[in-house]
C-alpha cells in the first residue's frame, strides 16, 4: 500500500467532508475552520487514490490537526494513514470530539497529556420552565449587547444570549450569560430554553458547549433539556507513537 499526503485546495476535500459530517451526525466544534482560513487541507492518497483527508490548525489552535476522516473501505488502514498524515503536517497537537469515533481513536493512540477542553451538549428534551416575570425579546441598540436576544425583567436586561450558526448544518451553537446579580435565580435555564425555540424555529438543530470546570454553566444547560454528548478533547504528539510505524 502506497500512501501519499499532500496540501489541497479545500474544493479537493469537499465530497469528503460531506461524508465526514454526515457519519459524525452532530455539532462539529471546528467545522468553520477551514473556509475561514483558519485550517490547512492535506488530502490521503492510497496507490494513486484519494482515501481521506486531515486538516491541520493555522490559527487560535495553531498546528493541531483538528479533523480526520478515511473512506470505510481503508479504516483498517487508519494508523498507517494518520500516521503519515502526522509526519506530513508536522501537527505537534490532535484534538478530537469524543462522539467522532474515528478521530477519538486516533487521538488516544498517537497522543499524550490528553487534557479535556470543553463539554459538548445535545438538546434531548423541551421544557417547560418559568420565566419568573421576565420578558424574552430580541434585543435593541439600546441594550448594549452584541447578542440577539435579551431577557428583560422591571425594565432592566438581566440576562442575554443567542446562537451562532458557522457550524455544520443544521446545527447551531446556543450560548447565554446573566448578569452578576441576577444569578442562580433560573434566569440563565429559562433564556436557554427560549434560545432552543427560536433557534428550532429557524431550522436548526441547538447544540453547546461549556468549560470542563464550569459546574454553573453545565447545571443551567441541562435545566433547560441539554445533555452531555461528548467531550472536545486535545493532547500533543507523541514522538514514539509516529517513529513506531516508520
Amino acid at each position: 500500500m502506497n500512501i501519499k499526503v499532500g496540501r489541497a485546495e479545500s474544493a479537493a476535500i469537499a465530497n469528503l467532508r460531506d461524508l465526514y459530517r454526515q457519519e459524525a451526525d452532530c455539532q462539529v466544534v471546528r467545522d468553520s475552520f477551514l473556509v475561514r482560513g483558519f485550517a490547512d487541507a492535506y488530502v490521503i492518497r492510497v496507490d494513486g487514490r484519494v482515501g481521506g483527508y486531515a486538516l491541520v490548525a493555522n490559527k487560535h489552535v495553531e498546528n493541531r490537526l483538528i479533523e480526520f476522516y478515511v473512506l470505510p473501505s481503508l479504516r483498517h488502514r487508519a494508523s498507517a494513514l494518520f500516521r503519515e498524515a502526522l509526519f506530513v503536517s508536522r501537527a505537534g497537537q490532535i484534538e478530537a470530539q469524543t462522539n467522532i469515533p474515528l478521530p477519538a481513536a486516533m487521538l488516544r493512540e498517537f497522543a499524550t497529556d490528553i487534557g479535556t477542553e470543553h463539554i459538548l451538549f445535545m438538546d434531548h428534551v423541551p421544557t417547560s420552565l418559568a420565566s419568573n416575570r421576565a420578558d424574552f425579546r430580541r434585543s435593541t441598540g439600546s441594550d448594549r449587547t452584541d447578542s440577539d436576544w435579551v431577557l428583560e425583567l422591571d425594565g432592566e436586561t438581566v440576562a442575554s444570549g443567542g446562537f451562532l450558526c458557522h457550524y455544520n448544518p443544521p446545527y447551531a451553537d446556543v450560548y447565554m450569560e446573566v448578569k452578576l446579580a441576577w444569578r442562580k435565580q433560573g434566569f440563565g435555564s429559562y433564556l436557554v430554553q427560549e434560545l432552543k425555540r427560536v433557534c428550532l424555529e429557524a431550522g436548526k438543530r441547538p447544540a453547546a458547549r461549556c468549560d470542563p470546570e464550569n459546574d454553573a454553566s453545565r447545571r443551567t444547560l441541562e435545566r433547560a433539556g441539554f445533555v452531555v454528548a461528548g467531550a472536545l478533547l486535545a493532547g500533543k504528539v507523541s514522538a514514539n507513537a509516529i517513529a513506531a510505524g516508520i
